[in-house]
């Protein structure tokens, strides 16, 4: 059984894919993999983290001299639900235990917090200490289904605008174009990851 389990989780972290989906960082999957984790999960955190590779391509390009931590969105994007190994009744269905249990999971793993925090914060975006970073990575989240959320959008185009001094509208204009144009391969992402089960 383990082994079977094994040869899906590793389909879903490696098979290719049309259109194709980039891997996941090294260390996550080599943790999920330790982990054990649900194959759909895993295809679920390729699926996001695959659309924060395209948003923060997106970032660096249009606005070069904002500092992003590219690496940070990429990990996050990549482990913002790792807490559901631990809690799998929330890959179908409801709830946010898996959020504490995710952050919780990173620094047992010898994660930093710096790192360990986006298990924890992919699902809220409104506090006022709120980071460009957890705004990509909360993004990431909801577009990769093709899913849009104006209070996110408007707070990423707000930290935008004021990092680069440009007019809101024209943030927004650019990264709504953006999103549209993600959206468009959200049916390929769902289908990818409802190929692999739940549990195996």
């Amino acid at each position: 059984m383990t082994s079977i389990r094994s040869d899906v989780l590793s389909r879903a972290l490696d098979a290719p894919t049309e259109p194709p989906l980039k891997p996941l960082p090294p260390e996550v999957a080599e943790l999920l993999r330790s982990l054990q984790a649900p194959p759909r999960l895993a295809a679920h955190l390729r699926a996001v983290h695959d659309v924060a590779v395209e948003l923060v391509d997106w970032v660096e390009d249009r606005y070069p001299d904002v500092a992003v931590d590219r690496a940070a969105v990429l990990f996050g994007a990549a482990t913002h639900d790792v807490g559901k190994t631990v809690h799998p009744e929330e890959l179908s269905g409801p709830g946010s235990v898996h959020e504490a249990a995710g952050r919780d999971l990173l620094l047992e793993h010898g994660f930093t917090t710096d790192l360990a925090r986006f298990a924890a914060t992919h699902a809220s975006w409104d506090g006022p200490d709120v980071t460009i970073e957890e705004l990509l990575v909360s993004t990431a989240d909801k577009v990769w289904k093709d899913k849009r959320v104006p209070d996110l959008e408007n707070r990423l185009v707000q930290a935008l605008a004021a990092a680069t001094g440009r007019e809101p509208w024209e943030e927004y204009l650019a990264l709504d174009d953006l999103l549209t144009r993600l959206g468009t391969d959200a049916a390929h992402r769902l289908a990818f990851q409802a190929a692999f089960p739940i549990n195996q």
